[in-house]
């Protein structure tokens, strides 16, 4: 792995997901996990959201319309949380959620409606 996406995905990773849960992460990795742990950060973190073509919001949405869509409840939350940080307002969120319900599917929508409404 190119140790420079790293380097430059993780100040990325922290500053959407929060040090704290980052820095949970990485600290509760094992030699079985702890590669996936290096290859997402430098890979989602530092490839992926290493250029300026979008900003930090427009990705957040991206990645909940993906995340919802596919269902991955516990990503949902995770990045609902980053994408505020990224300043993604809770109307922008409604948005994407309406966005999933009409290409994904209403039941999926419902799901994270209901996630959202109770955090």
């Amino acid at each position: 792995m190119k140790k420079d996406l790293f380097d430059e995905g993780l100040p990325r990773r922290k500053a959407t997901l929060e040090a704290e849960y980052v820095e949970k992460n990485l600290a509760a990795a094992d030699a079985f996990t702890r590669p996936f742990q290096e290859a997402m950060t430098a890979w989602c973190w530092g490839f992926g959201w290493g250029d300026e073509a979008l900003d930090a919001q427009t990705r957040s949405l991206m990645n909940l319309a993906i995340i919802g869509g596919l269902g991955k409840m516990h990503e949902w939350e995770t990045h609902c949380r980053g994408a505020l940080n990224n300043g993604v307002s809770m109307e922008e969120i409604r948005a994407a959620i309406h966005v999933v319900g009409i290409y994904c599917g209403v039941p999926q929508a419902l799901e994270l409606s209901c996630r959202q409404q109770g955090s």
